[in-house]
């Protein structure tokens, strides 16, 4: 397998998480320009982290998707396990947005200021139907990479950058409404059309591969409800607890020194993450679809080690030359303190993108062979740190987000290491060191 090869077929992915990543910052440039920037920009940071927190269980539905979808009866199964969790989060969506456990929630859970906790409220209204227009399209994308249909992925998160955008832009022009409620609007329309978009682009796979007279998978048992249910469990559990660690640093930075500002400047410096994080997101699909044996797992933890040194380069350059200044000064226009703090929380960064480059490799070998527990096992292990590390600087009075930085770091090489562990153990291969490994059999690996 040559590098291009997995370079073609990793880069729709890629393009997909960058454009994606790239709709925050637009609406938060957008918010910026608009009244009362500092207590919206808070308010619309805490929003999209409960929504993202509610969506989680089917954040991996992707990767459940990629790895199970292999004929239209599997398909059939995966799409009602879709809609479920679709009704069920939709629910639970308006039960936070809707009723007293907003108050429970935002107030009494995260500790968020009044001035800025009544802003969210507006905003996760708009928000509830938000994890269900994620599910469905998650759920055709990961069909859509089983079959090496990459390249429409990435014009979907086109459309979904283009339409965000242009509520943002378009609403801050042409109304009066508040910062937050522009951006929930924006976030919606954008998530809304992706999700039409995968609706058409999987129509050739819906005539050929997946249509019910298409020829089964061969040497497979049909896929049940409740092999997907625990296939799926684990990473659901997953993805739980890694958004979970979203609210925790809100809920200490609200707890800390100059609330406010810190609130206000975690989000710019969370979606500057996101973006770093970009190459390292699409690294477990490529995995899972990419990996067919001993001989593919050389190549593949070549193109891992080769993500791994551009992301340090790409953040060096972006937190060591004027680039960042520009972008917070600039581009999103913040507040001079919210940008000085997003500046230099930044910057202690700058290796936390590669380690998730790993930690990204790691998890998407534990899927490929159907060891999803130890997935879980791992990130249930970074949120216990984390939360220890933010609780201890919340306890000792440390700078809000330096704290925090300290926590995701000693929280992601916790991981890091328990699931470096696991591969070893289960397929004979590290990451650093060479390889000895085993064949990847078809059946479920040892946990």
């Amino acid at each position: 397998m040559r590098q291009r090869d997995i370079f073609f077929f990793w880069l729709p992915l890629f393009a997909s998480w960058l454009l994606m990543s790239g709709e925050g910052p637009i609406i938060s440039a957008a918010i910026n320009r608009l009244p009362d920037e500092v207590i919206m920009l808070a308010a619309q940071g805490i929003v999209l982290s409960l929504s993202v927190t509610i969506e989680s269980p089917i954040i991996n539905l992707l990767s459940t998707s990629t790895a199970l979808v292999r004929d239209y009866a599997s398909f059939r199964v995966v799409r009602r396990f879709t809609i479920h969790w679709s009704i069920l989060l939709t629910v639970v969506s308006a039960l936070v947005a809707f009723t007293p456990l907003f108050d429970v929630v935002v107030f009494d859970w995260l500790g968020t200021p009044e001035e800025i906790g009544v802003w969210v409220r507006p905003g996760m209204q708009i928000m509830i139907f938000w994890s269900a227009a994620i599910a469905w399209r998650r759920f055709l994308q990961g069909a859509m990479i089983h079959f090496g249909h990459t390249r429409p992925i990435g014009w979907g998160t086109a459309v979904r950058l283009l339409s965000s955008g242009s509520a943002a832009i378009g609403l801050a022009l042409l109304t009066s409404w508040p910062g937050v409620v522009i951006g929930a609007s924006a976030l919606m329309a954008g998530v809304v059309a992706e999700a039409l978009y995968a609706t058409i682009a999987i129509r050739p796979l819906l005539r050929d591969e997946l249509h019910p007279d298409a020829a089964p998978a061969e040497e497979q048992e049909p896929l049940g409800y409740g092999e997907l249910f625990w296939f799926h469990l684990p990473l659901a559990a997953t993805a739980v607890l890694m958004l979970l660690a979203q609210p925790l640093v809100n809920l200490s930075l609200a707890r800390l020194d100059n609330p406010t500002v810190s609130l206000a400047a975690w989000p710019m410096i969370f979606q500057l993450l996101l973006m770093a994080r970009a190459a390292a997101t699409a690294l477990p699909e490529t995995v899972i679809a990419l990996t067919r044996g001993p001989e593919t797992l050389a190549p593949i933890r070549r193109f891992g080690l080769t993500l791994t040194g551009l992301t340090i380069l790409a953040m060096a350059l972006l937190v060591f030359t004027p680039l960042l200044s520009f972008y917070l000064r600039e581009l999103q226009d913040a507040d001079a303190a919210v940008a000085e703090l997003a500046r230099t929380g930044t910057r202690l960064f700058l290796l936390y993108p590669a380690l998730f480059v790993v930690v990204s490799w790691q998890r998407g070998l534990l899927i490929k062979g159907r060891a999803t527990r130890p997935v879980n096992t791992g990130m249930a292990i970074n949120l216990v740190v984390t939360a220890l590390f933010l609780a201890l600087g919340v306890a000792l009075r440390w700078p809000g987000i330096p704290s925090a930085a300290l926590a995701l770091y000693v929280a992601i090489f916790a991981e890091l290491l328990y699931l470096g562990w696991r591969v070893r153990a289960q397929l004979g291969i590290s990451f650093f060191a060479g390889l000895t490994a085993r064949s990847l059999s078809p059946a479920p690996l040892k946990e």
